[in-house]
């Protein structure tokens, strides 16, 4: 079968390699139709930062068919469409017991530790797999897990009723938790990035205003409102800085970016104005519920993609998003395209 295969650092190949194994007792193998490709994985391939095996197939924002199934797994059947958990936990750390597998001592991802969806075929566990609902395109189901994390983040957030909510970074978290906050949040929604194209993208699909990121374009959108909730998703110790800065006493910044450098902030304007600093890593429990939400967001969703492409293209589409030439918010593979198929 094709799949593209990270080896090192800024070494990713398509290549042809046997098809797995058939599945062992509580597995299933899934003919992938549709996978993302995620900030991570960019970030993956750039620094090589989570390379624990190499090669590894890479890819963990996607959905598949189930073609075979293992001894002992239940509550799926061949045929159904499923979407894969990113998450590979240990299950018995403090963090796994309590409820919060997203910080588990032992935090791995699919495509990272183990072999992921950028290819024609994968045999994961039947207990990180989520059945999708029927009839959504499999381009929208690959943006579930994505839509997951952006879940949690606008979750953890808690934006108080009617008010403004400021999204720095229009990737696919930022972008995301716009379009979540559009359905779901009665304030004004404004949104800032520095690619105007993806920026105007995101506010067509979500009804945002789009802003500049500075005291007077923000104040001027506000229109005297206090802000009281900001989300960023670009990582970047500088617009955290800003934010931090621009938030109302009593706010709330939520942190989703995986940036680079440290982050400078005077612990008493922290105080003083009681801000609050909310980091959001991957998801908990929101899977469920984001996959329950594809009927409803799935036009949007497709609105949002940038490109769709096919196993080849990966390499290009890696060096493409990198130099952010993208208007979109999800470059979609399709590894496998089933006949009958959304």
């Amino acid at each position: 079968m094709k799949a593209v295969r990270l080896y090192a650092a800024g070494d990713l190949r398509v290549e042809d390699i046997a098809s797995p194994s058939a599945p062992r007792a509580g597995e299933a193998q899934l003919t992938v139709t549709a996978a993302g490709i995620c900030g991570s994985d960019l970030h993956n391939f750039r620094t090589g930062a989570w390379i624990s095996r190499s090669p590894s197939v890479a890819g963990h924002e996607f959905v598949g068919v189930i073609a075979a199934l293992g001894d002992g797994v239940t509550g799926f059947a061949v045929g159904d469409t499923v979407v894969a958990d990113s998450r590979v936990t240990c299950g018995v750390c403090a963090a796994c017991r309590g409820g919060r597998p997203n910080v588990c001592d032992k935090l791995g991802f699919v495509g990272e530790v183990c072999d992921g969806g950028f290819a024609e075929e994968v045999v994961l566990p039947a207990s990180l797999l989520v059945k999708a609902p029927a009839g959504v395109d499999a381009a929208a189901l690959a943006m579930a897990e994505p839509l997951a994390v952006a879940l949690h983040a606008v979750n953890r957030l808690s934006a108080p009723a009617g008010s403004p909510v400021l999204i720095v970074g229009c990737g696919p978290i930022g972008g995301l938790a716009a379009l979540l906050l559009s359905n779901r949040h009665d304030g004004p929604l404004l949104v800032a990035d520095r690619n105007a194209d993806r920026a105007g993208r995101v506010a067509e699909v979500t009804g945002a205003r789009v802003v500049d990121l500075s005291p007077d374009a923000v104040a001027e959108a506000l229109a005297g409102a206090p802000l009281l909730a900001a989300l960023d998703a670009t990582g970047h110790p500088d617009v955290i800085g800003t934010l931090v800065d621009l938030l109302s006493p009593g706010g709330t910044l939520a942190l989703v970016g995986i940036g680079h450098g440290s982050l400078v902030v005077d612990p008493v304007l922290l105080v003083e104005r009681e801000i609050a600093l909310i980091g959001c890593h991957a998801f908990t429990d929101e899977l469920p519920a984001a996959v329950a939400l594809m009927p409803a967001l799935a036009d949007r969703l497709l609105a949002l993609i940038d490109e769709t492409i096919d196993l080849d293209g990966v390499p290009a589409a890696y060096e493409r998003l990198l130099a952010g030439r993208s208007t979109g918010l999800k470059t979609i593979i399709r590894p496998v395209i089933l006949l009958g198929s959304p």
